[in-house]
């Protein structure tokens, strides 16, 4: 079918079971993908959802496997990747800003939900992962030293660990814009990009992505372009770290300061740098009565994890998850 005859909305309704469908290991059946589809903003219930999945069959863009559900074809990973421009563009940063408001954690309390990424390796791998994931966290350059491992068949909102396979979640730096605002402060995450950092210092961005033009996430960019140098910068205390920034009012910046202070004293975070305002940071660009702030991004941890040589797949910015569940290494 055409996809000239097709509603817009059905289609970006389409592209979004492509979608969850793509980033699922196994079959997943109409029940699942409609409780995938509210959380991501749309409301659709199973019937819906079945009304399109027979859309994409009769295009071959999915396919069904028996009763465990449909999976994508690799055509329809083709239409997926080049889904329509005006469909991508600002998907992840609407993604975010879902994510940000679901964000619950209360820096008093220490009690809420937090923004998670989500990574799958052979479960073989597990102790080395491990390993390499301590040598990162020690050296500070994670967001936050908090992790949680998932058995083979956890499914969290958006993913199924597979058999024979680990999850492991995670936090998200982007977890500090959901505490920001829950506290009063405007933010808007403006860049994610590498940091090139020398002598144990960050000297600038070396590359940026603006969020509300992508639709991939940009720290997924990078690492599948195998351009982070993690391990590096833990070794040597030169490399090439992946981090995000974020814009709040310059009349917010003393009371943003006490809130990242707050966070950092119980290991949510791990502040770069902060800004002037109206002033560039490490080279990325600030707009006008706007500063800048830096953070050194969760998903640094896993692209290390990769740089040693263990085959990981890592969903940044997946889902959000109750902070409890979380553990320190």
């Amino acid at each position: 079918m055409n996809t000239t005859t097709i509603d817009s909305m059905v289609q970006r309704k389409l592209i979004e079971i492509l979608r969850i469908l793509h980033e699922n290991q196994e079959p997943i059946g109409a029940r699942l993908i409609a409780d995938r589809m509210n959380e991501r903003g749309y409301p659709i219930g199973e019937r819906g959802v079945r009304y399109h999945l027979r859309i994409l069959d009769e295009r071959g863009l999915t396919k069904r496997q028996g009763y465990d559900g449909r999976i994508i074809t690799e055509r329809g990973i083709r239409e997926l990747e080049n889904a329509l421009v005006g469909d991508r563009t600002g998907f992840i940063i609407t993604r975010i800003e879902n994510l940000i408001y679901d964000t619950t954690f209360d820096l008093k309390t220490g009690q809420g939900n937090v923004i998670i990424n989500t990574s799958i390796i052979d479960k073989k791998d597990t102790d080395k992962t491990l390993e390499v994931m301590q040598h990162v966290i020690n050296e500070g350059y994670s967001f936050s030293p908090y992790i949680k491992l998932m058995e083979e068949g956890t499914s969290t909102s958006d993913i199924n660990i597979p058999a024979d396979k680990i999850g492991i979640a995670t936090m998200c730096s982007i977890t500090i814009d959901g505490i920001l605002l829950k506290n009063g402060i405007p933010v808007t995450p403006k860049y994610g990009g590498l940091l090139d950092v020398k002598n144990r210092k960050p000297v600038g961005f070396e590359e940026i992505i603006v969020y509300n033009g992508t639709s991939i996430d940009p720290m997924k960019i990078f690492i599948s372009k195998k351009m982070t140098r993690v391990i590096d910068a833990v070794d040597t205390g030169s490399g090439m770290l992946l981090a995000n920034l974020r814009e709040i009012p310059m009349s917010s910046v003393d009371e943003a300061k006490k809130l990242l202070k707050s966070a950092m004293s119980i290991g949510i975070t791990n502040i770069t740098e902060i800004g002037e305002p109206g002033k560039s940071v490490l080279n990325a660009p600030v707009d006008s009565g706007k500063v800048g702030v830096v953070v050194y991004a969760g998903t640094n941890i896993m692209a290390a994890v990769e740089e040693s040589g263990i085959n990981v797949k890592t969903f940044p910015i997946s889902t959000i998850m109750d902070f409890k569940q979380l553990k320190t290494f």
